[in-house]
């Protein structure tokens, strides 16, 4: 059996966060899950729901910054002027942001724009999950080890459902995206027109926007969060970068056609976590946090936790006491009935169940569950995202309108 920690470890404990006072993402209404329904309802669209109360518009584009979170971007005003002067712009005009999901990463995210759905349907919920048929721990956005991505993730995207109403649908980003298993079950439908600079895509974004009398486009950057992870968001690449962005944004937003609308958004926010072990604790030097614990996934700030066989209830005790204030704790039933993956009370898909750890593990503070021997690469991150903070979980829509 798992030992709960105690007093002689030399840790302190506080009481545990109960996990219902997480800020659950606004699946339904306000969710990056929501805005592609709402996009092509506007469009005519049969059978999806209008969760954003966005205004109808016949072309639209959609400029999705990876990394670009609402906190960093209201925080960088002299970076970023003709973005932050669009924040009052943002989700209707309400000046508001809109929430990624959970956990707050690049693959789920994806997931959830390109499917209208939330991470406990489209079944991508985590960096790294378990694939309960195989055992194996399943790098959702690097796709190894291999399985076929429609049956991990079978449902249409909505730019699929779009084109077979008759909307020209098109996504112009990276050539490199162009045939990668998470493109084909999240982002697929329309053409694909590779560009390899930042330039190139805003250009070839407003001219295939002017394609048609009714338009889905879709455009993509990645830089803002290469370099947040690789110096931190408090670091001049990672400000240059930002520059970058905001002027390719504004070169878009210049060459709308009549009757369209661009959004701006992105998939999570990230935060740097400073390289000391009280913020970065080390699960593979940690006895307490590895005992009864299998397989390991997720990320430093997003945990899914396998356990051995008749131990999980042991290993969400040890999680809760050893992490205390510093993290939401919640086994998996708990984590999805008060809604991390869905709506509330609203279940996952069967086929979803058992990709969720047994525990999970979301970080409140400034603190990352690491791996230093088994995750190297991941572990050597400056910035990092996953969790429910605002500063990863809120993302900006940000809204131009031509007439």
């Amino acid at each position: 059996m798992v030992q709960a920690a105690t007093e002689g470890s030399g840790r302190h404990e506080p009481a545990a966060l109960d996990p219902r006072s997480a800020p659950a993402p606004e699946y339904g209404t306000g969710s990056l899950a929501d805005l592609l329904p709402t996009v092509v309802a506007g469009q005519g669209v049969p059978g999806l729901s209008a969760g954003l109360g966005l205004e109808p518009a016949d072309r639209v584009c959609v400029f999705l910054v990876d990394g670009l979170g609402w906190e960093l971007l209201k925080a960088h005003p002299g970076e970023a002027p003709f973005l932050t002067g669009l924040l009052a712009s943002s989700r209707g005009g309400t000046g508001a942001p809109i929430t990624a999901g959970f956990p707050s990463t690049t693959a789920t995210s994806l997931a959830s724009v390109g499917t209208g759905r939330p991470p406990g349907a489209h079944g991508l919920p985590g960096y790294t999950v378990l694939d309960p048929d195989t055992g194996a721990l399943m790098n959702q956005l690097r796709w190894k080890p291999w399985t076929d991505p429609h049956v991990w993730q079978p449902y249409p995207t909505v730019f699929q459902l779009a084109e077979a109403a008759g909307i020209h649908t098109c996504q112009v980003t990276s050539p490199d995206f162009q045939h990668t298993p998470l493109t084909k079950i999240a982002l697929s439908g329309g053409s694909f027109l590779g560009r390899l600079s930042g330039e190139e895509r805003m250009d070839f974004a407003a001219e295939q926007l002017a394609a048609a009398d009714r338009s889905l486009v879709y455009t993509y950057y990645s830089e803002v969060d290469g370099k947040g992870h690789r110096f931190g968001v408090d670091s001049d690449a990672w400000r240059g970068q930002l520059a970058y962005v905001d002027r390719l944004a504004q070169r878009l937003a210049e060459q709308l056609p009549p009757r369209s609308v661009l959004y701006v958004t992105a998939d999570h926010g990230m935060i740097d976590i400073p390289f000391d072990p009280e913020s970065r604790i080390d699960f593979d030097e940690d006895w307490e946090l590895r005992a009864g614990v299998a397989v390991l996934g997720g990320e430093g700030r997003a945990r899914h936790v396998y356990a051995v066989p008749g131990a999980a209830g042991d290993v969400a005790a040890v999680w809760s006491e050893v992490l205390g204030d510093r993290m939401w704790v919640a086994t998996r039933d708990e984590a999805i009935e008060v809604g991390w993956f869905g709506p509330p009370g609203a279940g996952v898909d069967e086929r979803v169940y058992g990709r969720i750890g047994d525990v999970v593990a979301a970080a409140c503070d400034d603190v990352a569950i690491v791996a230093l021997e088994s995750e190297p690469h991941e572990s050597s991150m400056v910035g990092l995202h996953g969790s429910m903070t605002a500063i990863e979980q809120l993302v900006p829509l940000l809204e131009v309108r031509s007439t």
